[in-house]
């Protein structure tokens, strides 16, 4: 089975703790040396999902200071330094560190879904309405008009979020698109303050695993061979651009549901080679006349 087809069959696979697992064990069937390319075109847009064997806990605790290791990928911590002293001598270990260096920046465009028909009786039924139909074409013309070439469109295989991803791609024409389920809607973690209507502990236990899954497939800094910017569209919902914003800045990923993003907004993180995270924009929506913004 093919790198490609194996997360591709990770990600089609329904229920948080499986798909975790499945994104887990493709990394482990295909590992390869640090630093080597596994996009086929130096982007690594498909990356697995980090294995979860010995941790304890889902999510890092918040300690106020920056976790540069954070996306596991700082070079001291790739390369078996010891194996690498024995069979090259100390005098190379530096020039081998330089070798498993990111060089390029990565620039996630986080899209939430359009407005979609809230009455359906199940996924296939919410729809795109005619305004989240407009809505979506106003953020396809604004991607646009940001001057950039883009590498990839990922979107949840909800409907609300595909047929967002669907319009567009019309303004990116060329751009592959990739369907993900880890991407789906959900609850990541207990929100703090508590909201009022009650969710069973089970609700974010299985939710939050997903959508860690997704954070830690797509949120990372770029490949030491990847020599070229990248610029990568996600098109998902608002609970997971909300807690993946939380993990990429390292602020308490409790405090997700503070945030409001409206339908079609934009939220614009850089990860630099350094593994440092910047939040260009978030929810950005000024592109939209009043008359058409919802956030429903």
């Amino acid at each position: 089975m093919s790198y490609r087809k194996a997360v591709q069959l990770a990600c089609g696979l329904a229920g948080g703790s499986v798909a975790l697992l499945a994104a887990a064990a493709v990394s482990h069937s295909r590992r390869k040396p640090a630093g080597e390319d596994r996009s086929g075109s130096g982007i690594p847009v498909l990356q697995a999902a980090q294995s979860w064997a010995g941790n304890t806990t889902l999510v890092p605790p918040a300690t106020g200071q920056w976790d540069s290791n954070w996306d596991k990928r700082e070079p001291p911590l790739i390369i078996n330094s010891r194996k690498v002293d024995q069979e090259t001598g100390e005098e190379n270990l530096t020039s081998q560190l330089e070798n498993y260096k990111a060089k390029a920046s990565r620039h996630i465009f986080l899209i939430r879904h359009s407005q979609y028909n809230q009455n359906g009786q199940n996924d296939k039924e919410r729809t795109l309405t005619a305004l989240g139909r407009e809505q979506a074409e106003l953020t396809g013309q604004r991607l646009v008009s940001l001057g950039v070439n883009y590498d990839v469109l990922i979107h949840s295989s909800m409907t609300r979020a595909r047929e967002t991803a669907e319009i567009i791609s019309r303004y990116i024409p060329g751009v592959e698109k990739v369907s993900c389920d880890l991407l789906r809607e959900g609850a990541p973690i207990q929100p703090v303050p508590p909201i009022s209507h009650w969710k069973p502990e089970a609700v974010y236990h299985e939710d939050g695993a997903r959508i860690e899954a997704a954070f830690r497939r797509y949120i990372h800094r770029a490949e030491a061979k990847q020599e070229k910017d990248s610029y990568e569209i996600i098109v998902c919902h608002a609970n997971v651009i909300r807690y993946i914003v939380c993990r990429a800045l390292q602020f308490p990923p409790e405090g997700w549901l503070r945030m409001c993003l409206n339908n079609g907004s934009i939220t614009w993180l850089t990860i630099r080679p350094n593994g440092r995270v910047s939040l260009r924009t978030l929810g950005d929506s000024g592109f939209m006349p009043p008359d058409k913004l919802t956030r429903s």
